[in-house]
């Protein structure tokens, strides 16, 4: 696991340029620096050695230098390409898995992607033609970023690497913070910064005579093949087993995350690691925020060391701007903050851990996948009925009851964007000042090229694929990279892995949702090794209480000060702000999400502004 940065053209002091760069991304990869530059590109890498300690230092060439690679992630198969390879005549100088991407490319040129199963990012530049060919994975697991200046075409693991480039102009992207406003991460491949992009998961892309096309290789097909519970519940035992003892390829020790639901104890338990890592809050509302207790009992159960903390209020709240300067862009996901710490904890032990991320959206694991199956005497009704009660609504008070008759009175396409939805169209041009911001489309516009993929399909399928293309990367995958990352450490997700993905995309509705179950076929698996208890319990994943600390005088004022800042000023109506804060303090309305998106914004603004 690493980072990497690099740019066009030579500029003056470009190995300093390059060096400041790299010192941006230290945290990716403490263990060694390398670097290529030349008169055409500067390649810059910082290395977290994971496998074959002593080799696999980049940059790194082909046996006859004409191709130069830099690779953030793991390849999963590199045993079985590596000995294909070979067999055709490639020759390897080290027993990394990055080699076999560098030699795949040589052999298989853009369709190397095709073959690889893992993690990554990754950048091969060709000596000879002067092209740059670029790959990220196919989930989106690893970050990749890049912008065109006017002399440079720029690159690298992560954004804050690009503000040391005498070419990079810094400038807000305020588009960006419209949709940040109901996505609470940032959903589009423009960045918070103008002009920065990130590349979509499972696609390539060659950049040649100044140009950059983009293709995509990977796209997930839902096609459901009739079969009962117990049959796919074998299944996915089976692969998952298969994709852990996969992803357990280290020369250094692994361990895992674990919370208290099924995801991060199937993991720990099919890994038989040595070590587990959970975190919990301190709280006045008992144990609601804490799975400690439920974590070293599983641990016990599968006789594993489970290693712990509590996080105190202070820590959380004085740590939070480090963390958002962490992520590159602002995301208001509370849950970031837990998964960072943990990260920290576990960077103590290991170097390695494995965690549960994507067997929600695989396997279809959030309560709200449940709501289009979950039928009520109100659904019997017309649905032309339903629009109209639904149209009424949205302009009375959000009272117990009303947002039920709104989203009743849609299609799935119209209310569903996402497990987060914080800001209506509506609401955010109300709270922004800027005219730009205002411009930007309603959420619904950015979900429809996804919903037109699979417009034939069930509703649940739709909100699984649209979760897959936009949430699980910009919310999930982005927390997962930058806060491990940020303390040194390779996170490994199995769910994630595409063997997963094709077995995931054949279950049939049942085998994912009922009325009273998520995830139903793989619970049924998890129940061959877990308790049930464990097994069928409903998904916390380390709840953080923010929502009672915006009541407390000493964080209420803490948030207070911010949307009643200058800063807060330049974009906001802050008193529209500040009667936010004080309707939740008072108990009126739970607030919290649309409270915490807003302040997360200001912090992230003031690390990089």
């Amino acid at each position: 696991m690493c980072g990497f940065v690099g740019f066009t053209n030579y500029i003056k002091d470009d190995g300093e340029v390059l060096k400041t760069m790299m010192d941006a991304i230290v945290h990716r990869g403490p263990d060694s620096a390398g670097i290529y530059a030349d008169i055409d590109i500067a390649l810059g890498f910082r290395r977290l050695s994971i496998i074959d300690l002593e080799g696999g230092n980049q940059p790194m060439f082909n046996e006859d230098r004409s191709l130069i690679l830099v690779f953030n992630g793991e390849i999963y198969n590199y045993k079985e390409l590596r000995d294909q390879l070979i067999a055709l005549g490639h020759t390897f100088s080290s027993n990394a898995d990055s080699e076999v991407v560098l030699h795949g490319y040589e052999e298989w040129g853009c369709d190397v992607v095709k073959n690889l199963r893992g993690m990554f990012a990754f950048v091969v530049y060709n000596q000879n033609d002067k092209s740059i060919f670029g790959a990220r994975d196919m989930f989106g697991i690893k970050p990749f970023y890049y912008t065109k200046t006017e002399n440079s075409f720029i690159f690298g693991s992560e954004i804050k690497a690009f503000i040391h480039h005498p070419d990079f102009y810094k400038q807000l992207n305020e588009e960006a913070l419209a949709h940040y406003l109901s996505f609470q991460y940032s959903p589009t491949e423009e960045t918070f910064f103008k002009g920065v992009y990130k590349l979509p998961p499972a696609h390539y892309f060659v950049f040649k005579n100044g140009e950059i096309t983009k293709t995509r290789y990977f796209r997930p097909e839902f096609k459901t093949i009739p079969g009962v519970v117990d049959f796919y519940a074998d299944e996915i035992d089976k692969t998952i087993r298969e994709s852990v003892e996969a992803h357990k390829i280290a020369d250094v020790e692994v361990g895992s995350f674990l919370s208290s639901g099924i995801d991060s104890s199937y993991i720990a338990s099919s890994a038989k690691v040595d070590k587990t890592f959970t975190v919990g809050f301190e709280s006045r509302d008992g144990d609601r925020y804490n799975e400690i207790a439920f974590a070293k009992t599983f641990a016990d159960t599968i006789g594993v060391e489970n290693i712990s903390k509590i996080i105190t209020p202070e820590e959380y709240w004085s740590t939070f701007p480090k963390i958002q300067y962490h992520m590159d862009e602002p995301l208001a996901d509370p849950a970031s903050i837990a998964l960072y710490f943990v990260s920290k904890l576990a960077s103590e032990h290991v170097k390695v851990v494995m965690s549960g991320e994507g067997a929600d959206e695989l396997f279809g694991g959030y309560r709200i996948y449940q709501e289009p199956i979950t039928l009520t005497i109100y659904d019997r009704l017309p649905f032309a009925f339903r629009r109209v009660v639904s149209k009424v609504c949205e302009y009375l008070p959000k009272i117990h009851g009303v947002n039920y008759l709104i989203r009743r009175g849609k299609t799935i396409e119209e209310r569903y964007i996402g497990n987060a939805n914080i800001f209506s169209k509506k609401e955010r041009d109300a709270l922004l000042k800027s005219e730009i911001a205002k411009d930007a489309p309603a959420p619904k516009v950015l979900c429809d090229k996804f919903y037109d993929e699979v417009a034939n399909k069930d509703d649940v399928t739709k909100m699984q694929y649209l979760d897959i293309n936009m949430w699980l990367m910009g919310d999930i995958l982005l927390k997962a990279d930058k806060t491990s990352m940020a303390n040194s450490l390779e996170l490994r997700v199995p769910f994630l892995d595409k063997n997963i993905m094709d077995l995931a995309a054949t279950l049939p509705l049942d085998c994912r949702v009922n009325n009273v179950a998520t995830k139903v076929a793989l619970r049924r698996a998890a129940e061959k090794t877990l308790p049930r208890v464990t097994a069928q319990k409903d998904k916390l994943g380390f709840p953080v209480p923010i929502r009672e600390w915006l009541c407390e005088d000493e964080y209420y004022n803490t948030v207070k000060t911010e949307f009643t800042s200058e800063l807060a000023d330049k974009y906001f109506n802050t008193q529209k702000l500040v009667k936010l804060l004080d309707t939740h303090k008072a108990g009126k309305a739970d607030l919290s999400r649309k409270i915490w998106t807003v302040y997360t914004f200001l912090v992230w603004y003031k690390e990089y502004f």
